[in-house]
């Protein structure tokens, strides 16, 4: 899709979905905007935007539509609801979820959408509202091809990475494995810091040193540049550099879990990551990690 005469449709104003839509303002095709909060709609249209009361509104407006709600049932209701999406929707309309649902929900609506002539992708969205606000969010595309097409140019309105994942719920399985580092690295930086606290550090100034040196690194991103999780042979270019990664690694989370036993301090995510590291960069353990299993 080139930007022509296709009015895009924007359900959902709030924290991460009016910036967002505000990135769409001047798309060449015009914007129409819902929320069940007047004084949110008022703000667009005062830019110009068109107003709509209800999701159906928007679909006789509007043939690519995001959605940005909270929950699976939000969704649902905005799509299949009495005065959702389908019940105006003209054949060929695109939909789109921003909102992290179940892939399953994602699938299951995808079909329904598809009986009646319209295309469906879950699109969900990482950088919060932070990202929304700069215009840099990644999304994660599911849906077919010629759905992608459709939104890829008005999705870089507001996003910097725009990826297509796969097939109609595969954007979902993306986000979440994505989420499952965020949360994973929440709970081991809450590990790091009772170990500091019992040490006697000031932990803010820990957060600091973190945040420092993750924006030089890259944190644990910095590692996911193989196109697969098979064991690395010894000949392969990124074998001695995993191999040094494990060393240092492994000798670095021993060391953490000397000074956790000594303060007594527990550690179950150092040890869980000392015995996982090295089959986790597949290279395989390292002899500490042998030393400590043994």
């Amino acid at each position: 899709m080139t930007e022509n005469d296709t009015r895009v449709g924007f359900i959902g104003l709030g924290n991460i979905g009016a910036p967002m839509a505000k990135r769409l303002l001047d798309w060449p095709g015009g914007l129409v905007v819902c929320d069940m909060r007047p004084e949110a709609v008022e703000k667009f249209v005062a830019r110009g935007a068109k107003s709509a009361a209800t999701a159906a509104e928007v679909a006789q407006q509007a043939t690519v539509i995001s959605i940005v709600v909270v929950n699976d049932e939000q969704v649902r209701s905005v799509i299949s609801g009495p005065d959702g999406i389908l019940s105006a929707a003209q054949p060929g309309t695109v939909i789109a979820v921003h909102s992290t649902i179940s892939d399953e929900t994602a699938v299951a609506l995808a079909s329904e959408c598809a009986s009646r002539g319209v295309e469906f992708v879950d699109a969900p969205i990482s950088g919060g509202a932070g990202g929304a606000k700069e215009g840099n969010l990644a999304i994660m595309v599911g849906g077919t091809e010629s759905a992608y097409e459709k939104v890829r140019e008005p999705f870089g309105r507001f996003a910097g990475l725009v990826v297509h994942a796969g097939e109609v719920g595969a954007g979902t399985r993306m986000k979440l494995a994505r989420n499952l580092l965020h949360f994973v690295s929440f709970t081991a930086a809450a590990e790091a810091q009772r170990l500091a606290e019992a040490a006697g550090l000031n932990i803010t100034d820990l957060g600091k040193v973190v945040r420092h040196s993750d924006a030089i690194t890259g944190g644990a991103g910095a590692i996911m540049l193989r196109d697969t999780t098979a064991p690395v042979a010894e000949d392969d270019f990124w074998h001695s550099i995993l191999t040094h990664v494990r060393g240092l690694g492994e000798k670095d989370l021993a060391l953490a879990l000397g000074v956790g036993e000594r303060l007594e301090v527990p550690l179950p995510f150092a040890e869980l990551a000392l015995k996982g590291l090295g089959n986790g960069l597949g290279v395989g353990p390292g002899d500490i990690a042998k030393e400590q299993q043994a």
